[in-house]
């Protein structure tokens, strides 16, 4: 099995933890696992994104052309790379930044309002774990609990006050099942 997952947002988003996250529960569960971020000079407001390979084999190549899954988490993200998810793939869709219905439908769609689930959770900056959380109960990548214990391990002590919102985030955002089951 091998998961590819592109994760694309703006600067500020948590866009490049949500993957060094994806990838540290991966590699803490044995897989195999590649990350690659890229994000424009601006930083914070301009572009991010980052590829998360997650496989039982040894991985091939880290670049990837359609992913499996795609967490867009604005609209420009859901425009770019919308039509490169595989058919039969998962995309998670950020509702409170995306005004425009998702095309496609030979792929599983999640769309759900992340912000506020976010401030929900107990804090606005968790979105990118609530887009992880409908990921993970949509895909089978990795399981909640592997992802916090990842949080537990990986996340600076200095940042261990946030874990529970970001459990809780999470938690709230693996409710959100698919709408469109994939017709593939």
């Amino acid at each position: 099995m091998q998961q590819e997952v592109i994760i694309a947002g703006f600067g500020g988003q948590g866009v490049l933890f949500a993957g060094q996250l994806l990838t540290y529960a991966g590699m803490d569960a044995g897989k195999e696992v590649t990350w690659i971020p890229s994000y424009g000079p601006e930083m914070r407001g301009g572009t991010a994104n980052c590829t998360v390979i997650i496989s039982d084999e040894e991985i091939g190549s880290p670049f990837v052309k359609n992913p499996t899954a795609v967490l867009a988490m604005n609209l420009p993200s859901l425009d770019k790379y919308e039509h490169l998810v595989k058919p039969g793939g998962v995309l998670v869709v950020n509702s409170s930044m995306v005004n425009r219905e998702v095309e496609r439908d030979d792929i599983t769609v999640i769309s759900l309002p992340a912000n506020e689930i976010a401030e929900e959770a107990g804090s606005k900056r968790a979105v990118n774990m609530v887009m992880l959380g409908a990921l993970l109960a949509n895909a089978d990548i990795l399981t909640l609990d592997e992802l916090d214990k990842a949080l537990e391990d990986h996340l600076p002590e200095r940042h261990h006050k946030f874990l529970p919102a970001n459990k809780a985030a999470l938690r709230l955002g693996a409710a959100h099942k698919a709408v469109e089951a994939a017709k593939a």
